[in-house]
C-alpha cells in the first residue's frame, strides 16, 4: 500500500517522460519498471565490469557506434559463462538477464534506437562499486564532462554526486547490493524524480 501511494505521489511530480540512464548494472532498468516507462536505453538487464564500463563513458559515441557481436569467453574470470556475452571493440556486455545472443542483440538494438532519439541533455549517468568498479574509478567518472552524474559506493567522497551506501551485501562489505537492492534503498538517500528532472542530486531527510 505504501509502495502504491509512493509511486503515484513519484509519478505525478515527474515533468517528462523521455529520460536516459546509462548504468553499469540494472539499477537504471528499475528505474523505468518504477515509473512504468519504456525502456529508453539499452543499458537493462546487464552489466559492465569497471575498466570496461569507464573506458566506454570516455567515448561513449564510439562505442554506440560499434557493432555489438559476441565471445564464448570472458576476459574477466570470475564468473563461468551463463548468458551471452557482448563487446563493442575492446570492451565486454555482459547480459546476464538474457537467454539468447538473438534476444540480446534484438533489444539491445532496439533500445540503442530509442536511446539516440533523445537528446543528450536529458541523459543521465549512474556508477556504484560493483563488479571491479573501485574507488580511483569513481573519482575519476566524476571527472568526465558527462552531465548529470550520480554514484553509490559503501565509502564517502567529498562529492555532491556521490552517495555513501551503509547498508552492504550480508557478508560482503566491500560494496554495494545488487542493483534492484539498491534502487530500493535508493529512495532513503535521494530524490530521484528531482535527479531524473533536472539533473540534479537533492539529498532526502532519511540520510545525511
Amino acid at each position: 500500500m505504501i509502495a502504491s501511494w509512493l509511486k503515484k505521489k513519484e509519478l505525478r511530480r515527474l515533468l517528462h517522460n523521455e529520460f536516459v540512464i546509462i548504468s553499469n548494472n540494472c539499477w537504471g532498468g528499475q528505474v523505468y519498471q518504477w515509473f512504468q516507462k519504456p525502456y529508453q536505453t539499452p543499458f537493462v538487464g546487464l552489466f559492465l565490469y569497471g575498466p570496461c564500463y569507464m573506458k566506454f563513458l570516455r567515448d561513449i559515441d564510439y562505442y554506440l557506434a560499434s557493432e555489438l557481436v559476441f565471445i564464448q569467453a570472458s576476459k574477466y574470470k570470475k564468473r563461468p559463462k551463463t548468458y551471452p556475452i557482448g563487446v563493442l571493440d575492446d570492451i565486454e556486455i555482459h547480459f546476464t538477464h538474457y537467454k539468447s545472443e538473438e534476444e540480446a542483440l534484438e533489444k539491445w538494438r532496439r533500445r540503442k534506437a530509442r536511446m539516440l532519439d533523445i537528446s543528450k541533455e536529458k541523459w543521465l549517468h549512474m556508477i556504484c562499486d560493483r563488479e571491479s568498479v573501485t574507488k580511483e574509478m569513481i573519482l575519476d567518472f566524476h571527472s568526465l564532462s558527462l552531465k548529470s552524474k550520480i554514484s553509490f559506493g559503501y565509502f564517502a567522497l567529498q562529492n555532491q554526486g556521490h552517495i555513501q551506501i551503509f547498508e552492504t551485501p550480508k557478508g560482503n562489505p566491500a560494496f554495494v547490493p545488487n542493483g534492484k537492492q539498491l534502487f530500493k534503498l535508493s529512495f532513503l538517500y535521494f530524490d530521484i524524480v528531482h535527479w531524473l528532472n533536472f539533473g540534479i542530486v537533492k539529498r532526502t531527510r532519511f540520510k545525511d
